[in-house]
């Protein structure tokens, strides 16, 4: 009996391991189709721009209340800390640091999947499951180049523009709770001067067009593998965002240990 149960596991985690790396694999395949079109110079302008006003645009709320509270939460427990210790002079440059390497990017990626990989991934997946990408197809059209690059570029080119956005927010709603919670204006921005500098804030944009790039391809996989039906879509939803998700958390780590 327990060697029965010791076969199914290892059965069952060798066919699991199998389909990591079969996804791994398709994934790569899917990227290097992507980048070849790109390299090309063959885009479809309309749905680029389209798609990256769904990023962009229409992100920026969400984005500004995320990067705000997210901000004032790090200041808060900073100021709450440091205060007590005399150390004032360091609240503003570490809530800076934390936002500019870690949550302006991370935050903002994590958002992101939530409403946009999502909705790449039930798009696509929709006209998987209606033969609409076998329409496609027969039009001479590469589903690739007229879904998968717009949404890719979006990605790379909107995630940076919405961590400067999350920054801003997130500068702006530190500086408040840190004057509340007595380090005052001048002293916190002398402290975001002398500790923050451009390579940080580049470092956590370049993590945020990684992040974009990820949020894009798993989404567009997710809905070009979709099968089943609506629950299929279905399945492909949850999978992409959570996919999405946990890879860009896997990918942040390893960004720092280059990066910082």
């Amino acid at each position: 009996m327990a060697q029965a149960r010791l076969e199914g596991t290892l059965d069952r985690l060798g066919r699991q391991t199998l389909q990591l790396l079969h996804e791994t694999g398709a994934v790569a395949l899917l990227l290097g189709r992507a980048a070849r079109w790109i390299g090309r110079g063959t885009l479809e302008w309309p749905q680029t721009v389209r798609q990256m006003a769904r990023v962009g645009v229409e992100s920026i709320p969400i984005i500004l209340v995320t990067g705000a509270f997210s901000g004032m939460v790090l200041a808060f427990q900073t100021t709450r800390q440091l205060v007590r210790l005399g150390g004032q002079g360091f609240v503003g440059g570490l809530v800076s640091l934390s936002l500019a390497r870690e949550a302006a990017p991370v935050f903002t990626a994590v958002t992101v999947a939530g409403r946009i990989g999502a909705g790449f991934a039930a798009e696509i997946g929709t006209m998987a499951v209606t033969e609409q990408l076998d329409a496609l197809r027969v039009l001479a059209t590469d589903p690739v180049r007229y879904l998968v690059v717009p949404r890719l570029l979006a990605g790379l080119v909107m995630l940076p523009v919405l961590t400067v956005f999350a920054n801003a927010a997130g500068f702006v709603g530190g500086l408040l709770i840190a004057a509340s919670g007595g380090v005052s204006p001048p002293v916190y921005l002398a402290s975001v001067r002398r500790f923050l500098d451009a390579y940080d804030l580049v470092s956590g944009l370049g993590k945020a067009a990684a992040f974009g790039v990820i949020i894009a391809l798993i989404g567009a996989y997710r809905g070009l593998v979709a099968a089943g039906g609506a629950e299929g879509v279905g399945r492909a939803t949850t999978g992409a965002v959570v996919t999405a998700i946990v890879l860009i958390l896997v990918c942040n780590y390893f960004l720092d240990l280059v990066l910082f």
